[in-house]
């Protein structure tokens, strides 16, 4: 899945429209304006802080909606060499400090207008005859703030919707929990625009606090006290180079403030981020909150990364333990196969050849016994027949010498002799395989041979194989009387199909089976439908390399496999 790309809107072109939006008429209009109300500037802002103060207002809210008025635009204006762009810039910055602080817009706009109503008695008594004209302006004014206002609280929660966009699209890319936390780290410090970060997981039995990313050299481990701990709860700004609560000791020479954020887990301190400023900076109550929040799904994101390479490692140990089971499996065959061959084969040999010594030694009267000896005799030899195919099927020794497409048409060659359905091998160009592909791959086919031997009443059977993208593809299909997939995965045994699937998730390849039940000889394909079964199968020729090469990496290459496939679905 790709990655939507979202861009933040810039403020510059917000601001431009605003200046633009002021003719020179009215530009004239308010240097004049804001040269008569200069005087006047210092008593209407007391009038307004001291209403503000009556509303409950803050000192930080109060210092920045004095700087929204056409006062904070007088003293602006009345500075040689500026210009309205300087005070809607102005604007902007406190319209993101006040969204930070939390004062809603309407609040804002309610203020805005207590101001418009201490003014208009000063207007009137020091323009009088001008009022309407400065009327006008002051609505233009006013229509220009209300604008970079609202991209001002735009741009904060558009930067807060970014951030946990980001963290969103993290917990989906990171490979593993440092790359996880280490992602988060990067997101948030560029959201609080901090000069360096750093993230810390607690360990409270051992007092100790261990950095994960972020943290410089010397300061990866750092050991706490009890009123630390207790302390590193909560979410602080502090004084870097004064309090114990920055854990990195060179922040305190390098920077003047750190925010400690906590990141809690079921009501405990699980671990710390911490951001340093070169200047004295105290967060607003809207970066604690979102940085509070962050640090709750950081915990979570990491608890649940932690979990999957949890299941990872045992993944891993159940694909080296199946791995052993198999490499088990053929050793054992191949001990079966070579006693059969040196005792019981020699023993049967040995059997037959005393059979017809005997049958000749016979006297000629002995017709009945001749014929029991007979007897015997052919049965012997058919059972030195299926032990020479067991042994066969044990341990393939057309495998071991001649290779994979070789060992696949004496398979269908012994499947013609027991059956009378007409067998078809289509082998494409095979790139040199790994041994322990080849014999997995001689297995399944040798699996679905007996399944339809047994079960299918087929009139004809199909073979291909290939090489091709670094894969082995495999297909094995029939026109017998099909099955029910699903009904028959689930029973015990399944036609031996689970045993199949099982290899091939050794390999971290692909099974896939398609079955139509019907009558007998009705080939399925993609013109027309049909009964039969098909069995397609896909195996990585790098897997097969990497069990070849050791259990355990093959067992990290097929849970990185197993992880990208369930990102890309």
């Amino acid at each position: 899945m790709k990655r939507p790309s979202v861009a933040i809107p810039q403020t510059a072109p917000v601001l431009a429209e605003a200046a633009d939006v002021l003719s020179d008429q009215l530009r004239i209009l308010l240097k004049k304006l804001s040269k008569a109300l200069l005087p006047e500037s210092a008593g209407l802002e007391s009038a307004f802080l001291a209403w503000l103060r009556r509303q409950r207002f803050n000192v930080v809210q109060r210092k920045a909606l004095c700087e929204l008025t056409l006062g904070a635009a007088a003293r602006v204006l009345s500075k040689r060499g500026t210009s309205p762009s300087d005070f809607f810039e102005s604007v902007e910055y406190h319209g993101r400090r006040l969204a930070k602080l939390n004062l809603p817009p309407n609040v804002v706009v309610s203020a805005l207008a207590e101001y418009d109503a201490l003014l208009s008695p000063v207007l009137k008594r020091l323009l009088p005859a001008e009022y309407g004209n400065f009327q006008w302006v002051r609505e233009q004014l006013q229509f220009c703030v209300m604008l970079t206002l609202n991209n001002a609280y735009y741009h904060v929660r558009e930067a807060e919707t970014q951030a946990f966009y980001e963290m969103f699209w993290a917990e989906l890319e990171a490979a593993s929990l440092d790359d996880l936390l280490g992602r988060f780290l990067a997101i948030l410090a560029r959201f609080s625009r901090a000069d360096q970060a750093a993230l810390y997981l607690v360990e409270q039995d051992a007092m100790r606090c261990r950095a994960r990313v972020g943290a410089t050299r010397g300061a990866e481990d750092i050991k706490v006290t009890a009123t630390q701990l207790r302390q590193l709860a909560a979410p602080r700004s502090v004084a870097a180079e004064t309090s114990n609560l920055s854990l990195d000791r060179r922040w305190r020479e390098t920077f003047a403030t750190c925010w400690s954020v906590p990141m809690l887990q079921r009501g405990s301190l699980a671990g710390v981020v911490q951001f340093a400023f070169p200047k004295r900076f105290d967060w607003l109550p809207r970066e604690r909150e979102l940085l509070m929040a962050a640090a709750e799904r950081c915990m979570r994101a990491a608890e649940k990364a932690r979990m999957v390479e949890n299941l990872a490692e045992k993944e891993r140990t159940i694909r080296k333990l199946a791995e052993s089971m198999m490499h088990v499996e053929e050793v054992e065959r191949r001990r079966i196969s070579r006693e059969l061959h040196d005792q019981t084969g020699q023993d049967l040999l040995w059997i037959r050849l005393q059979m017809e010594m005997l049958e000749k030694e016979l006297p000629d009267g002995g017709g009945q016994w001749r014929s029991r000896v007979g007897q015997l005799r052919d049965m012997t030899e058919r059972t030195i027949v299926e032990v020479r195919r067991l042994i066969g099927a044990l341990s393939p020794a057309v495998l071991e010498q001649l290779g994979l497409a070789a060992a696949l048409r004496q398979l269908a060659n012994r499947f013609r002799m027991s059956h009378p359905a007409r067998v078809r091998v289509a082998i494409g160009p095979l790139e040199p395989l790994p041994k322990q592909l080849e014999m997995i791959a001689y297995r399944i086919v040798q699996e679905c041979l007996n399944n339809i031997s047994k079960h299918s009443s087929c009139k004809a059977v199909n073979i291909s194989m290939e090489t091709a993208d670094g894969l082995l593809r495999l297909s094995v299909q029939d026109d017998g009387v099909g099955f029910d997939v699903e009904t028959t995965l689930r029973q015990p045994g399944g036609f031996g199909l689970s045993g199949i699937r099982e290899r091939v998730a050794l390999l971290g390849g692909t099974f896939d089976i398609r079955s139509r039940a019907g009558k007998p000889g009705q080939v399925a394909s993609r013109r027309r439908s049909g009964s039969g079964t098909e069995i397609r199968v896909s195996l990585p020729i790098q897997s097969a390399m990497a069990l070849r090469k050791g259990p355990a990496k093959m067992a990290r290459l097929a849970v990185n496999e197993a992880l990208w496939a369930e990102k890309r679905a």
